[in-house]
């Protein structure tokens, strides 16, 4: 058995709920943790020591990494790729790691374990074994026992694990989803976390599934499918495992966007218009996780981040948080969260009638010409290069502007280029009803 790291007795650690004056403490679903921040089922959180040294830096839960049937799983060397910036800074991250490689025993042992020392910090189990029911009921009991506050499936591992029908090759069908779901909740009495796959068409047929399923709630998204890059010198992809590749799971600040789009969709959906959301997908800032409660989620769970960084990030997140929070006058999670759903609709739903022009704020303009290149080359030509006294100046031609926004989007100074709402006159006007629409829908 592992010797487990212990946190002396009277150990300051950051586990306050209260930043700021602001209350960061989430009930997730019937799990209570001191914040919203949460370690992602990953590398961070395979061993009692890394969970530990979570929970000291401030981390308000963790889902433990990925427990499966015995023998363990046998992972390969190396896992991890990168997709670079210009700066080398990490954008996307890739890796072909599969679930925990440590023994069910002492997974257990360590789980139990921390969560006797650590009884105010939310843990979660993540589980993946096969599609059978005889397979949960025996794992099931054994987690239970270990006192953690629920459980998350694994049903999106996009590599390795669904070619022996596990993983993505569950997450990717509803029927099963529902299945194993239903099997959870009859096996086990605490919360069951369905974590979704976005390697499939429509993320709102797995949440309904899971849903029916009974499940408590769900997490998005698991990784997708990626390659990253190619090493044109010996052609073969990265990670490399001798002389050969192959597809793996991506994540990091590249996601985010797909994530978020995901979550509002399950947020916003009729069928699971409640159905609690544990968001993930590129939270690396206070700022990422506010746009993921806005757009439903309850809790956020970080994973590339931490590994990129540390596990004090949580530090500037919960106090970059906190400090919004208390500027805009929330004073919990609950008062902010979801209040972004409302105003994100159908294309159909937008205002036809709705216009904004570019402006281009002459005193911070350093007349590089990015904007008069790409309106002119790529967009609609709205934008006038004039040369005064050998200078040269930007201006807008507001009559061919449409507003899409390609100008304000390259321009490299902040503020330099604003969107400026117009008064047409002209009243709210949705495709559904607009005449111009040969299916419109009488007003």
């Amino acid at each position: 058995m592992n010797t487990l790291p212990f946190t002396p007795p009277g150990k300051k650690n950051s586990g306050d709920s209260v930043v700021n004056g602001v209350d960061l403490s989430v009930n997730f679903a019937g799990i209570k943790a001191p914040n919203p921040f949460w370690l992602a089922s990953a590398p961070p959180t395979d061993k009692a020591y890394n969970v530990v040294r979570a929970y000291e830096a401030g981390w308000g839960g963790v889902v433990w990494k990925t427990l499966g049937e015995e023998p363990p799983a046998v992972n390969v060397s190396s896992r991890y790729s990168a997709h670079y910036g210009k700066n080398r800074e990490v954008i996307g991250f890739n890796n072909i790691e599969l679930i925990t490689d440590r023994s069910l025993e002492v997974n257990l042992q360590e789980i139990t374990q921390v969560k006797k020392d650590w009884p105010d910090r939310a843990l979660i189990v993540s589980i993946m074994v096969p599609c059978v029911e005889e397979a949960w009921a025996y794992i099931l009991p054994l987690v239970e026992a270990t006192g953690a506050d629920g459980i998350e499936l694994n049903l999106g591992c996009p590599h390795g694990m669904p070619e022996r029908g596990m993983g993505a090759a569950v997450g990717q069908n509803p029927d099963l989803i529902e299945k194993v779901t239903y099997w959870c909740k009859k096996h086990y009495s605490k919360p069951v976390i369905v974590k979704l796959t976005p390697n499939i068409t429509d993320i709102r047929v797995g949440a309904q599934a899971a849903l029916r399923g009974g499940a408590d709630a769900v997490s998005l998204i698991n990784t997708i499918n990626s390659i990253t890059s190619i090493d044109l010198d010996n052609m073969v992809a990265k990670p490399t495992v001798g002389h050969q590749s192959t597809h793996g799971g991506y994540c990091g600040s590249a996601v985010k966007p797909i994530a978020l789009n995901m979550v509002a969709e399950i947020a916003r959906d009729p069928a699971t218009p409640t159905l609690p959301i544990s968001g993930i997908g590129g939270i690396a800032t206070w700022r990422d996780a506010a746009e993921f409660i806005a757009l439903g989620a309850g809790s956020v769970q970080v994973c590339t981040a931490a590994m990129l960084n540390g596990f004090r990030i949580v530090e500037e997140m919960k106090d970059g948080l906190s400090r919004w929070m208390a500027e805009k006058g929330y004073d919990s999670i609950d008062a902010f969260s979801r209040k972004a759903v409302p105003q994100t609709t159908d294309w159909k739903h937008l205002d036809i009638n709705f216009k904004t022009i570019a402006h281009i704020d002459q005193d911070l303009c350093i007349e590089c010409g990015r904007c008069y290149i790409a309106c002119e080359d790529t967009s609609h030509q709205s934008i006038a290069k004039l040369t005064e006294e050998g200078a040269r100046r930007y201006e807008v031609i507001e009559e061919e502007c449409v507003g899409c926004n390609l100008c304000q989007i390259t321009c490299p100074v902040e503020n330099c280029i604003t969107m400026v709402p117009q008064e047409t006159g002209k009243p709210f006007l949705a495709w559904d009803n607009d005449p111009r629409n040969p299916f419109r829908v009488a007003s």
